[in-house]
């Protein structure tokens, strides 16, 4: 047992170096590391991690074989529940979740579940990789998975391993969703989604790139061409923006255009030809994990970076350890500040961004306290780009192609909350296309459920 009240430390790149280059900041914990953070675990009876936990990840299991050193066995636990792990143990929101629920986080700092979750992903991958993965024996009954993101990459390792014949239709030339577009190779190496792609596949789930069903094709297709059960799990991807004046000019972009042009289309790469300015002075609106991402991306293209938002640093929805990263990073935070305008010259090029400083008022349907705008008290940042991270918006395309599939009040898939069904028989579904813009975990627990009831609905 291991009595220490901190967390052991993860090592990573110096802030002034990780700022000018996109190679990974938390460098990983070593062997010894591993073991000696095992340790702090006090495996609890009543297992209060994993309730936290939307996969259900046998926590003190799988640690406990981590400080016994028995690493092959600690993977073993872990991806009985959870088919993704390198992933999670470097994006999930642990401290809100498992971690959040740690007993040792009582009197001092909680277990680094997901810090272990990644050294056990890592070491398996870099000693025993895909050595022994086999195709799955097919039992011959089809199921298509429609987006490959977190939830449709649950859904689909789910169902192979249950012998179901998987193919997952995706919208763009490459596999993984948010989790290759979205989130930077800073946070999350695309080398390690390739991987645990790449296991799927020798599972034997099959991928279809470029097919946007409510486009190419259609829901019905699918089940015309002899799937026998469908899940969606297309995320919600449409940017918002705030309709304010000068939202139209040169060098406003979405965070996720600005995004994807660097993570999937690699425009920090001299050897790709993938066309996105390298800006001198970026103005960030938003305060959310996707800001941050987009704010570490700019830093790093060489920009001088700038951080607005409306509310104060209690309120930012990102995680504290992307808002620590940044500040470490040298970005530039306006708080209690809202952008009202964009302004430009004779180009129509973004040049400043005029905003107002704010307070806060009463509470509002959230529980954060309402921002309100101070009169007179504007003021405009020099600036040549702008961009907009304030969430997404979820794409109603297949509900408004598909006949009798029923939405939410607020766009999404109508399911139901246990099983994922939707309104039409065989049609399931989960992730962001149903509840919005959450968390990687939160998808990837909703494709497992639906894979959960899939089968059931199959086996009937």
């Amino acid at each position: 047992m291991n009595n220490q009240m901190n967390k052991t430390p993860m090592p990573q790149q110096e802030p002034n170096v990780r700022n000018k280059n996109f190679d990974e900041v938390a460098l990983g914990y070593s062997r010894e590391d591993a073991v000696n953070e095992a340790q702090r675990c006090l495996n609890c009876p009543q297992h209060p991690c994993v309730s936290g936990c939307p996969v259900n990840v046998r926590i003190p299991e799988f640690i406990a074989k981590v400080a016994e050193e028995d690493f092959d066995a600690a993977y073993e636990i872990l991806t009985s529940t959870n088919s993704l792990p390198a992933i999670c143990g470097r994006v999930c929101p642990q401290e809100n979740q498992c971690e959040g629920k740690c007993v040792r986080g009582i009197k001092g700092e909680p277990v680094g579940v997901g810090r272990l979750e990644r050294f056990v992903a890592d070491y398996h991958r870099e000693t025993v990789g895909h050595a022994g993965v086999e195709a799955v024996a097919c039992n011959g009954r089809r199921v298509a998975i429609v987006g490959s993101g977190p939830a449709g990459l649950t859904c689909a390792g789910d169902l192979i391993n249950l012998g179901y014949d998987v193919t997952v239709f995706e919208a763009l030339h490459k596999e993984g969703g948010v989790l290759v577009y979205g989130i930077p190779e800073f946070r999350l190496p695309k080398s390690i989604v390739a991987y645990e792609i790449e296991g799927l596949a020798k599972k034997g789930v099959k991928f279809e790139h470029n097919v946007v069903i409510g486009k190419s094709l259609y829901i019905q297709d699918l089940l015309d061409d002899g799937f026998e059960a469908v899940f969606i799990g297309t995320g919600a991807g449409l940017p918002m923006f705030m309709n304010i004046e000068g939202e139209n000019l040169v060098g406003v972009y979405s965070a996720n255009e600005y995004l994807t042009r660097i993570n999937l289309m690699k425009a920090y790469l001299d050897e790709y030809d993938t066309p996105i300015k390298k800006h001198e002075k970026v103005v960030i609106v938003g305060a959310g994990n996707v800001a941050m991402d987009a704010a570490r991306c700019a830093k790093r293209m060489g920009a001088e970076v700038h951080v607005v938002y409306r509310r104060s640093r209690e309120e930012m929805p990102a995680r504290n350890e992307e808002i620590e990263h940044a500040e470490e990073e040298g970005i530039e935070f306006h708080l209690l500040n809202n952008p009202v305008r964009i302004i430009g010259d004779e180009k129509n090029q973004v040049t400043k961004v005029e905003c107002v400083k704010m307070e806060l008022g009463e509470p509002d349907a959230s529980g954060r306290r309402s921002p309100i705008e101070i009169p007179g008290s504007e003021f405009t940042i020099d600036t040549d780009a702008v961009i907009m991270a304030l969430g997404t918006r979820l794409n109603t395309l297949i509900c408004n192609t598909t006949e009798g599939l029923e939405q939410t009040q607020k766009g999404g898939i109508s399911v139901d909350e246990e099983t994922g069904a939707t309104s039409i028989e065989g049609i399931f579904a989960g992730g962001d296309a149903v509840t919005g813009a959450a968390t990687v975990i939160k998808a990837m627990g909703a494709g497992k459920k639906a894979a959960a009831a899939m089968h059931e609905y199959l086996s009937k």
